[in-house]
């Protein structure tokens, strides 16, 4: 994987946050396809936000609409609010977004306070690991990268229990937070895997270290990639088997399946790496972020560069 040595920080800011919001918009159109849809569609590797699907072309989903409320909660309020985000959640539930995750859904329409609503859904179905915490945690991830490695680890969990009562949920949506920081920094987010997986729950470390090593590709998933675990994996794979941020995506997608989350957090750490100059101008000239409950506001390539770079200067800082 070739590196932009001479970036600077805002570059792969940017570059993390728009490039999550691209490879969700991007893979939108070809979720649940089969492998090699993004070949069929374009086979000069040449791709663009095409629309589909229910999407209009380069209409951002719930993962980014989701992200976008993670980082505006964080802003807004000066620090990690849980009330509020959940409350902001449960108004963009009722505005009826295009798609939503049948168990973020459950989660925050059943009721239940901020405090309680995952881990009931949790006892009640005994499943909550699909990748809904991952898909937004760009954000996240940057607003707490300066406050280092614990920090952003234990903030991602928390983050994610929200709507995620499955610890497996909340340990590979830490291990995202990690690479992000590593790589927002200049390192390399694969050889911060390690490291990451060190702060990883003893009772699932070993299943985060099958699914993160060098060896793993998706076609050792055990699960649908909707599941945190191939979700997060592959996603490294994309990024540790192309040299580019546009191949890096064009692979996540091409495997198929939950395509516009694949994409998107492989986007996040894609554009971390490569920096923002990497995001092609036919990906981000028609990216748009809508926001269902909040009346007409839609968000376009500047706003969330805007996001990006306010995460950055007013997140926390280690003492």
């Amino acid at each position: 994987m070739t590196r932009r040595e001479s970036l600077d920080r805002a570059d792969r800011v940017s570059g993390a946050v728009v490039g999550s919001a691209a490879g969700d918009a991007l893979g939108a159109p070809f979720e649940f396809g089969p492998t090699g849809v993004f070949t069929a569609r374009f086979p000069d590797g040449v791709g663009t936000l095409c629309g589909g699907g229910g999407w209009d072309p380069g209409e951002a989903t719930d993962d980014t609409q989701m992200a976008v409320l993670v980082g505006e909660s964080l802003l807004e309020r000066g620090r990690l609010d849980l009330p509020d985000l959940f409350d902001r959640f449960r108004r963009w539930a009722a505005g009826e977004p295009k798609d939503i995750g049948l168990q973020t859904e459950d989660v925050l329409t059943n009721g239940e306070p901020w405090d309680r609503a995952a881990a009931l859904h949790f006892q009640l179905n005994g499943r909550a690991a699909g990748n809904g915490s991952l898909m937004r945690a760009t954000t996240s991830a940057v607003y707490f990268a300066h406050a280092g490695r614990p920090a952003t680890v234990e903030a991602a969990r928390r983050i994610a229990a929200l709507t995620h009562g499955d610890r497996a949920a909340w340990e590979g949506t830490a291990v995202f937070h990690e690479l992000v920081r590593a790589a927002l920094a200049g390192d390399d987010p694969l050889a911060a895997v390690p490291g990451a997986l060190a702060e990883v729950h003893a009772d699932h470390r070993a299943r985060w270290a099958a699914v993160l090593a060098p060896g793993w590709h998706p076609g050792l998933a055990t699960e649908f990639n909707g599941a945190v675990w191939p979700c997060l994996g592959t996603a490294l794979w994309a990024l540790r088997t192309t040299d580019t941020f546009e191949r890096a995506l064009a692979s996540a997608v091409d495997v198929g399946g939950d395509t516009d989350t694949v994409a998107a957090v492989t986007g996040g750490l894609a554009g971390a790496v490569y920096g923002i100059g990497a995001v092609p101008d036919r990906w981000t000239g028609p990216l748009h972020v809508p926001l269902p409950g909040y009346g007409d506001r839609c968000l376009g390539t500047e706003d969330l560069l805007t996001l990006a770079g306010r995460l950055d200067a007013e997140g926390p800082r280690t003492a």
